[in-house]
């Protein structure tokens, strides 16, 4: 962790709003948190001082459920974390991005409550191999914003050659061990998982200042 071996300030804000890193709930989940770096489709560092991937404890007890059905299955595999709770004020920075744009559809906006990630109840996630960090073949980068990420015609993807047959099956692995352990997947995006639906978030649960 080097320099982000004590709490960040936003670390402790998130841990003062009841979230809870998973790491200390799983320490065998991967994390590499994509907005921590400028490789995103923002092209900006938009987590300047988060490193852990911090979630509402219903969904971190969820994610560990989804782990150890992973292991059944696949030892040599782990669940690698790309985004989190993301706190609203991160969520009008990507919004400001794509507003106006084609794009915008695959983004909440803040104004309409944001989404899942700033209730703490999505995880952004992918499979890895558990012991190098590795990821596996998905298809298409994990933020990548366009219909080869949609899931709903994966078997035409595959027809057509815009992804592996490796790779679809990866997405059906990923989305078995996370089903199992009660998240839902997004249509548009191979690698988002709700926990519960947006009415119900916005009904018992706080969005992440």
């Amino acid at each position: 962790m080097g320099c982000f071996a004590q709490q960040s300030a936003t670390a402790k804000r998130m841990a003062q709003q009841g979230l809870v890193d998973i790491l200390s709930v799983d320490s065998t989940i991967h994390v590499s948190l994509m907005y921590a770096r400028p490789d995103n489709f923002t092209g900006k560092v938009l987590y300047t001082d988060l490193r852990e991937a911090y979630l509402h404890p219903k969904a971190a007890v969820a994610l560990t459920k989804a782990q150890q059905a992973l292991k059944k299955l696949r030892p040599d595999l782990s669940l690698k974390i790309y985004d989190a709770t993301r706190p609203m004020s991160v969520q009008q920075k990507m919004w400001n991005t794509v507003a106006g744009t084609k794009k915008s559809i695959y983004v909440s906006n803040p104004r309409n409550g944001g989404g899942m990630h700033n209730y703490g109840l999505a995880v952004d996630i992918t499979l890895c191999k558990a012991a190098t960090g590795d990821t596996l073949d998905m298809g298409t980068k994990v933020d990548f914003l366009g219909s080869y990420a949609h899931i709903d015609d994966e078997a035409g993807l595959v027809s057509r050659h815009i992804i592996s047959k490796e790779a679809k099956q990866n997405r059906e692995l990923l989305r078995k061990v996370m089903s199992e352990a009660g998240f839902k997947p997004l249509r548009t995006e191979w690698w988002h998982f709700n926990l519960v639906s947006r009415a119900e978030a916005k009904a018992h649960y706080k969005a992440i200042k």
